[in-house]
């Protein structure tokens, strides 16, 4: 495995820096986060990048880039972190478009994906159980779908959502609903988090069904898209890192640097740890991917240190911060509130862990 970036994956990483350095400032994702501004108003600026096609294959209209360009991409934006829709709809919803919609389906919605004309969320939350819970909260009758769930990320900006349903006899699948269906509301969830809302819908017309739906093949979408969430979680980490170092070399107490003292350095020694573990593995997880080698184990690897990791390190953060860390413009709030909202997203650490042991034979 070549752990340098080569010459695309620079550019790539070059791109997303400009785009957070110019657009998407600490000041202006306070702003975000404090209601002031309203990401809407620069989403056009991700589109013009062309990062959002970077998963999806030329022939649907993307990029065509490999796992582990991909993930160069939301390793910059994790560093933000710019909150929106981009992991959901452009590596989510395409990752279970391509694996479970028909070739008409895929010409239909990935080339739009890619363009960000279409914005997808996926009703999947909190995945801290079997992959078949997921299908419980919507159920699909000859009326339509109806069901609640909570948590479900980046609902705001999408125009459609995929939601994944059970029938009466039974049987699994997933549908493709546009958000503004007579009958389906979303509510904002207050709180720790980060654009999460409630989804409900009552007897809503669905506007089409991922024919080519497979529950091996839904799987297999979400554990490729697991390893990129990690690669946002490990930019995140690695700019609390930065940030901590920084603190700690220009405050002074005492006469001193903080960093000069035992204790802040083992808070930070903590964080080095934290970051490396998550970033080896992801990066292991993303090559393995690439190569077409089993990467199940070393995904689930990644999932639960990368989500602990990057709670745990914005926990050790504040430690290191004290007072100056809880003030929202200052930046390391922004990273506090995402690793608590994408810590179960796509699996806890303890439900990963759960998938070693049965990978395992445990």
């Amino acid at each position: 495995m070549d752990l340098l970036l080569n010459e695309q994956q620079l550019m790539l990483q070059s791109t997303v820096q400009d785009l957070l350095k110019r657009d998407f400032t600490k000041e202006r994702l306070a702003e975000f986060d404090s209601g002031k501004a309203d990401l809407k108003d620069q989403w056009d600026s991700v589109c013009s990048t062309g990062i959002l096609g970077s998963l999806i294959p030329e022939k649907y209209g993307g990029v065509g880039g490999s796992f582990s360009d991909t993930g160069v991409v939301f390793q910059e934006l994790g560093k933000g972190p710019l909150p929106g829709p981009h992991f959901t709809s452009s590596v989510l919803a395409a990752n279970l478009i391509i694996q479970c919609g028909t070739e008409s389906q895929k010409h239909n919605y990935l080339p739009r994906i890619a363009e960000g004309k279409f914005i997808f969320s996926v009703a999947i939350s909190n995945l801290n159980q079997s992959v078949n819970t997921i299908f419980e909260d919507f159920r699909l009758a000859q009326n339509g779908v109806s069901g609640v769930r909570l948590n479900i990320p980046e609902l705001r900006l999408a125009t459609h959502v995929i939601v994944p349903f059970t029938s009466e006899p039974g049987i699994q699948g997933l549908a493709v609903i546009p958000t503004n269906t007579y009958g389906l509301s979303i509510r904002p969830l207050t709180g720790m988090s980060t654009e999460q809302y409630e989804l409900k819908t009552e007897n809503v017309k669905i506007e089409e069904i991922l024919t080519g739906f497979k529950l091996s093949a839904f799987s297999s979408a979400l554990i490729q898209s697991t390893a990129l969430l990690c690669s946002f979680q490990v930019g995140g980490l690695e700019r609390v890192l930065e940030m901590c170092l920084t603190y700690s070399k220009t405050r002074h107490q005492f006469g001193q640097p903080i960093g000069r003292f035992q204790r802040v350095q083992d808070h930070i020694i903590d964080i080095v740890n934290y970051l490396d573990s998550a970033k080896w593995t992801t990066y292991e997880a993303l090559w393995k991917l690439d190569t077409a080698q089993e990467s199940k184990v070393g995904i689930h690897m990644a999932g639960s240190l990368a989500s602990e990791g990057y709670y745990l390190g914005c926990n050790a953060a504040h430690d290191v911060h004290a007072g100056v860390g809880i003030i929202r413009e200052y930046g390391l709030t922004l990273h506090t509130k995402m690793s608590r909202t994408l810590y179960s997203y796509l699996g806890n650490p303890r439900y990963h862990r759960n998938e070693i042991a049965k990978a395992l034979y445990f």
